[in-house]
């Protein structure tokens, strides 16, 4: 008779073998799987999984028979009783009776109820009888009795560290360039002044005459001269900055545990852009801190809009960006307490103006600009601009090194994992942004 575990065996091995022909065309062919593919593919799967399930059981069946031959070595069968015990006396149900009915009707429990007075025990009589059950205890705490196939439930890592960072944005609406030196040098526009005019044709040749107050040369009527425009610049010099953090780990858990790399990797990356946009923003340029845009000279100011609320306000403060600063902007940068604010604002009916709690992607859009929510702006103030003319130089992009060569790291199976960026960061015209109070 063949052995029905071989015959699983070769089944199972069939059918991975089939599936692992298609992928292998296709992988060698460069293209995805055809639907024919997909569909025999999810075939041959379907009937592995089902071998396998099969040749478990069968293993584990195999297993349970052997154990059951092994404790049944040496039974003898009590006729009287209809019991089965061993040669130790031990009682071994028969199958077609409980446990609770092989005790009761067994002759230990008979002679444990005659040590009762009229069949009953008193409260404090012991209560002792001969051994009556199985041979041996099969428990499922144990890994050499039933325990051996009670699976873990493993889950695994269902969540992702994205559910604990704060969604980072501000790169998406700013200038991003490259640098390869320490050091950046640009240009800042700190004001323009424009005078141009309808000039009349010169009537006359004569040169200006003798300087007038404070030096000046005295322009000669029907000179036609023209009106004199200025811009005033400043030279800004700003360093690369290096932001870093590392963390400590065993070489055990980083060998065994194959997705704590992924997870490191995630958190000290995120951990960097985090701060590099803190200080895009709040730096205040002393030490190793960026200069971040609250910390500019030039960038205009809108106070609170008395007579109106947090939506006047933030409008006004737009139009400055384009009358003042000579730009358009496009982003309001907004803490996420202040936007609650504005997605809570009703008019005299109760009515939400964003569309209430099923607004869908409304409040995202302020005055027809994207909204940024960053807890890099503290709550009760806002920023409007044109963040094109901010720009983020990345000197050397985050990286992540790890050693085992840090204080006595080596000697500790202990690994140090460092990530670094460097950067540098510039506002080149600051009277395109505008500071608001958000502060009624």
């Amino acid at each position: 008779m063949p052995d029905k575990n071989e015959e699983l065996r070769d089944e199972l091995t069939h059918h991975l073998k089939e599936a692992r022909e298609i992928a292998a065309k296709a992988e060698a062919e460069d293209r995805d799987f055809t639907d024919t593919e997909r569909t025999q593919l999810n075939e041959h799967m379907a009937k592995a999984k089902e071998a396998k399930s099969a040749l478990e059981k069968a293993k584990a069946t195999a297993t349970m028979r052997q154990a059951l031959a092994d404790l049944g070595e040496g039974v003898a069968l009590n006729e009287k009783a209809g019991e089965k015990r061993t040669p130790s006396g031990l009682i071994v149900p028969d199958g077609k009776t409980s446990l609770g009915e092989t005790f009761t009707k067994s002759a230990e429990y008979a002679g444990l109820m005659a040590t009762a007075p009229n069949g009953k025990f008193g409260q404090k009589q012991r209560v002792q009888s001969m051994p009556v059950g199985f041979k041996s205890l099969v428990t499922g705490a144990s890994d050499t009795s039933a325990g051996a196939w009670v699976e873990n439930d493993y889950l695994g890592q269902r969540v992702g560290l994205e559910l604990f960072q704060r969604p980072l944005m501000l790169r998406d609406v700013v200038t991003n360039g490259s640098t390869t030196s320490d050091t950046v040098e640009y240009v800042r526009m700190t004001s323009t002044t424009n005078n141009a005019a309808p000039v009349a044709e010169a009537t006359s040749s004569a040169a200006p005459t003798a300087p007038g107050g404070a030096g000046a040369l005295v322009n000669n009527a029907g000179g036609g001269y023209k009106p004199e425009s200025a811009l005033a610049a400043a030279k800004v010099t700003t360093p690369v900055r290096t932001i870093a953090h590392w963390i400590p780990i065993t070489k055990r858990a980083l060998s065994d545990a194959s997705q704590i790399r992924t997870l490191i990797d995630s958190f000290l990356r995120y951990g960097l852009e985090e701060e590099l946009e803190d200080q895009m923003i709040g730096g205040d340029g002393t030490g190793e801190n960026f200069e971040g845009l609250s910390n500019v000279s030039g960038v205009q100011s809108q106070a609170w809009d008395t007579t109106g609320n947090i939506l006047s306000t933030l409008r006004k403060a737009k139009t400055k960006v384009r009358t003042v600063g000579r730009s358009v902007a496009n982003a309001y940068l907004l803490n996420p307490a202040d936007m609650e604010t504005v997605d809570l604002l009703q008019d005299n009916e109760g009515r939400f103006y964003f569309g209430g709690p099923s607004g869908v992607g409304s409040a995202s859009v302020l005055w027809g600009l994207p909204v940024i929510e960053t807890e890099a702006v503290p709550a009760g103030t806002g920023y409007v601009g044109d963040f094109r003319k901010a720009i983020l130089w990345d000197r050397e992009q985050a990286s992540i090194t790890v050693t085992d060569s840090h204080a006595d790291f080596f000697v500790r199976n202990l690994v140090a994992i460092l990530a670094e960026m460097r950067a540098a960061f510039g506002i080149i015209q600051p009277s395109a942004f505008v500071e608001v109070d958000l502060t009624a």
